[in-house]
């Protein structure tokens, strides 16, 4: 069996939730805290720019997004509501029936609020993700040729490292190395979003397929026991 005892207690799902979801709630945060420093400025139209000065906005283009609000202080007050709800929601609730689903209107909000384009994008991936988590019989991955599913369950562990490096990097060190070193490379942090994207569709995809894997080893091991236990 490609998947050992001691990862079968891993539920995919459930880490692909909270881990995204957490740092899609705090990347959210930081475009919040830019519009709250700017005031009560009016929005011009659906686009605004998280940070209009510092080095956010000169070596990260501002941070855009959209919002419905009128200010830039309503923005970001009602992003920091959102951000903080997804990062508390991704702790403590996702694991709960229709978790994932709530985590994905929650990121919705911070993206309508003016938490910017990736956070909340990244945020309803890992709300997709996290509706797997209630998923007894192991979903739809369950009904995929057995090689198939093998592979893609091998492949969730590197490829969720992967993406946890990046998304690290994407949320919190972008942000720490502008400020500590003047870091200005925009290409590099698009290309870091277009990787996150990327890579957490296939982080959930091959998750459930690892969860998958994982229920029809607790199966078979239900199986064995009574079977032994009969014997016995």
């Amino acid at each position: 069996m490609v998947i050992r005892r001691t990862s079968a207690e891993i539920s995919a799902a459930r880490a692909t939730a909270t881990v995204f979801g957490v740092l899609a709630g705090l990347g959210g945060i930081t475009h919040g805290v830019g519009e709250v420093l700017q005031g009560n400025v009016p929005v011009d139209g659906l686009a605004i720019d998280s940070w209009t000065s510092g080095p956010i906005a000169t070596n990260m283009g501002g941070e855009p997004g959209i919002t419905v609000l009128p200010s830039a202080l309503a923005a970001g007050a009602l992003t920091l509501v959102f951000s903080t709800a997804v990062v508390a929601w991704s702790l403590a609730g996702v694991r709960r029936k229709h978790g994932g689903l709530v985590l994905m209107l929650l990121s919705t909000g911070m993206l309508l609020a003016g938490g910017g384009i990736g956070p909340p994008v990244m945020g309803v991936l890992a709300g997709a993700a996290g509706l797997g988590i209630a998923r007894r019989e192991g979903g739809w991955a369950q009904r995929l040729p057995k090689r198939t599913r093998r592979v893609l369950a091998r492949a969730w562990p590197p490829l969720f490292a992967a993406g946890v490096v990046n998304a690290v990097f994407l949320v919190v060190g972008s942000v720490i190395l502008v400020y500590a070193i003047d870091l200005n490379t925009p290409d590099l942090f698009l290309g870091s979003f277009y990787f996150a994207v990327v890579s957490l569709v296939l982080i959930a995809l091959s998750g459930a397929a690892y969860d998958a894997e994982k229920t029809g080893l607790s199966a078979r091991l239900v199986r064995s026991r009574a079977a032994f236990l009969k014997e016995a």
